[in-house]
């Protein structure tokens, strides 16, 4: 079980958000209006005894806790607080220092000092930072001036004093705001160009309408954490002590653990409605399909709700509450009644009354499509995480659903299946061993090993195949932990082709889930969490591991993330790479034309212009992404987007490819599709999406390659977009 770390596209115009709501992405809390009562060191002091203690007993490989991980807790305390160094003074670092190498002794202490003294100084400079950007935006920006700004932050000095510290404030928010009145000019002169008629808004108005965006986007972010709890703060400083034993070794908070639950089985009890905070209102902006909002009929997208009441009990007025809390009050077991008193988008009030019930999350879940070209039908699983509810052993799981979906287009007279991995990070080890059953004959699958044991082969002990023809495994950077298992596994038995990136994510270890309340008889200080601990490794059947290398493409494909270092072996403490003894397989001899499959596409690569543009574009993005210092003069900063828009002119040819093949939906989809407008709609964005995919079209020629009879070949021509027939 993991959470992919996923690499943001660094994009200038989106900076400030970086810079100011990564505080509100990391989870941590601020507030002026900061409560004492909400703090308590008796939970606290427990909480780090039962972290060390798990972790000490149950990690497979348990660092020591010296004055080393304290400099490493230290670091990435400090840099999760402020990673744009926005808030804290150097005078406060000064402070701090002295117990950088002191943090390992505090926690075998229970002692809080380190953590009350960072947690009040940084409450102390948020305050401060609200007056700031007030200030900045209070008057036109001079963009006539010729500054600069550096944005890469991790090599930049904290700020010596308040004036320093406003100017980073002042220059940040600047590149926001010119960055957007770059794009509103640009808009009114293509706006004039279109239409001679067009009145364009004064340069004046323009620049108004910047600062009053980026006020709004501020105000909303201070008006966010204002809601949010010292607890939080706590939650990231022991997730800075537990992530120094391994990248995925990390504490979860009760509502951390309630999310990660839903995202690894896919659905929850409740109504089905997702939520938004904006400014004290809570706003409905999705209905997940099947849920009992979505059956009711008269919850909307865009109703406000302003009260909660739980069956026939008092309505509980919400307005201005925590979005966190709202949701526990509207969430509950199912058969139970909440109402709803919402403000409905014609200004009318209605009181909602649902029946809460179990709700799946449809895109947590398999799919699957169909598509024929060249005379040969081919089918598409899409698998988007490995799923599972734990709970519930009868409950549908991935390797349930995978193999109903083969059989679905077994169905349909399929001559061969693509497994779509791609972006999956992984899930439940049981159902990666189900579903690479599906495709071999029984055998081992993946090899485990924890700390000082012997290692352990999960195997598939089902003799049956359930598909037994051509089958290819598309990969990712962003395939990790399970997804890479079954790539490994497909890839050492030689039953099916790996293609995609150069290597997979690189995460080689499991995870266990632990309980922390277990451990506590007669809890009087609340619920407690749960802490993700790194127990075990695994290794493929060849006694090889996925950690670091990841799982190497048997054809290897393009992406922008060509030459960015991505995954695991991107991480400072990741775990190593090792190896164990094979265990012992047979690889499968029932496929023809395997080697020359692989001949095959490794020469279309070469050849496909299609791909060279994409090569280019990587190398395109890795300089880029090293590009970190901007104008903040409108003429320069012009200048610079120009040529910007001149180089990405040449890749636009990347987002504009079409395959020119049709997918279908099955059968059992399509009557899903009638009913339901919003999976209907889902699903043609997917179709959408693969007619526009070149890796699947590129998965589909291996297919016609597997065949044990010639395939008729056809070819794109990629300037005019259109197929044409070899005669």
């Amino acid at each position: 079980m993991n959470t992919i770390l996923k690499f943001m596209r660094r994009n200038f115009k989106l900076v400030i958000l970086t810079v100011v709501l990564s505080v509100a992405l990391l989870a941590f809390k601020a507030t002026e209006n900061y409560k004492k009562e909400n703090s308590n060191p008796e939970r606290d002091k427990l909480l780090l005894e039962l972290l060390t203690f798990v972790i000490e007993r149950g990690h497979y490989d348990p660092a020591a806790i010296d004055d080393n991980l304290s400099k490493g807790i230290y670091k990435d305390f400090l840099d999760a607080l402020d990673p744009s160094k926005r808030f804290f003074l150097q005078s406060d670092l000064d402070k701090l220092a002295k117990y950088e190498t002191k943090i390992d002794d505090q926690i075998k202490n229970k002692d809080l000092t380190f953590f009350n003294l960072a947690y009040e100084l940084y409450l102390e400079r948020m305050t401060q930072s609200q007056k700031y950007y007030k200030e900045i935006l209070d008057k036109p920006f001079d963009y006539k001036v010729d500054e600069t700004i550096n944005t890469e932050y991790d090599k930049l000095p904290y700020a010596q004093n308040s004036a320093e510290l406003k100017e980073r404030w002042r220059k940040q928010i600047k590149l926001s705001t010119l960055s957007s009145l770059y794009d509103k000019l640009k808009f009114e002169e293509d706006q004039k160009k279109e239409n001679p008629e067009h009145k364009v808004k004064s340069y004046e108005d323009l620049e108004k309408e910047t600062r009053e965006s980026s006020l709004k986007s501020l105000d909303d972010y201070f008006t966010f954490i204002k809601d949010l709890e010292r607890n939080d703060w706590f939650g990231i400083f022991v997730n800075a002590i537990a992530s120094r034993f391994d990248p995925h070794t990390n504490y979860m908070a009760p509502d951390d653990k309630e999310r990660f639950d839903v995202s690894i089985s896919g659905k929850f009890e409740g109504i089905g409605a997702r939520l938004q905070k904006k400014n004290d209102f809570t706003e409905i902006t999705e209905l997940i399909s099947g849920g009992p909002a979505w059956r009711g009929k008269e919850l909307e997208p865009g109703d406000v709700i302003l009260k909660v009441a739980q069956g026939d009990k008092e309505p509980e007025d919400v307005v201005g509450m925590r979005l966190d809390n709202i949701v526990k009050k509207i969430k509950g077991p199912k058969g139970t009644e909440v109402r709803l008193t919402v403000k409905k988008v014609d200004g009318t009030q209605k009181v909602i009354s649902l029946i809460r019930d179990m709700v799946e999350t449809e895109e947590t879940y398999a799919k699957s499509s169909v598509v024929e070209r060249n005379g040969m039908k081919y089918g598409i699983i899409y698998l988007p995480k490995f799923y599972i509810d734990f709970e519930n052993k009868d409950s549908r799981d991935a390797g349930k659903d995978v193999a109903i979906e083969v059989e679905r287009l077994k169905k349909q007279g399929v001559q061969g299946i693509i497994m779509d991995v791609r972006d999956n990070g992984g899930g439940s080890l049981k159902t990666v061993v189900d579903i690479t059953g599906l495709f071999i004959e029984q055998g081992p699958v993946v090899q485990i090993k924890s700390a000082g044991t012997q290692k352990e082969v999960l195997y598939d002990r089902d003799g049956k195949v359930q598909w037994d023809g051509p089958l290819v495994v598309m990969v990712n950077n962003f395939s990790a932990s399970a997804s890479e298992i079954l790539a490994a596994a497909i890839q050492d038995y030689k039953r099916g082709i790996v293609i995609g990136s150069k290597q997979t994510f690189g995460k080689g270890t499991v995870q266990n889930v632990i309980d922390l309340n277990q451990f506590v008889r007669g809890n009087t200080v609340g619920d407690l969490g749960a802490l993700k601990t790194t127990t075990q490794k695994f290794y493929r059947i060849n006694g090889g591991s996925t950690q670091l290398e990841g799982v190497t493409s048997d054809v290897i494909m393009p992406d922008r993330y060509s030459y960015i270092n991505i995954g695991e072996r991107d991480i400072e403490n990741a775990m190593p790479w090792s190896k164990i003894d094979p265990a012992n397989y047979s690889v499968w001899d029932k496929q023809v034309n395997f080697e020359k499959a692989l001949e095959n596409s490794k020469s279309r690569m070469a050849q496909n212009e299609h791909f060279q543009l994409i090569d280019q574009n990587a190398v395109w993005t890795k300089n880029r992404r090293d590009t970190y210092v901007y104008s903040l003069n409108l003429n320069k900063f012009k200048e610079e987007q120009e040529k910007l828009e001149s180089e990405t002119k040449s890749f636009k040819p990347i987002s504009d490819y079409q395959n020119n093949l049709v997918f279908k939906p099955i059968p059992e989809d399509e009557v899903v599709m009638k009913k339901d407008e919003s999976f209907r709609e889902k699903r043609e964005r997917w179709f959408e999406n693969l007619s526009k995919d070149i890796y699947v079209e590129e998965a589909l020629n291996v297919l016609d390659d597997l065949q044990s009879k010639p395939v008729p070949k056809g070819q794109i021509n990629l300037k005019k977009k259109e197929k044409v027939v070899k005669s």
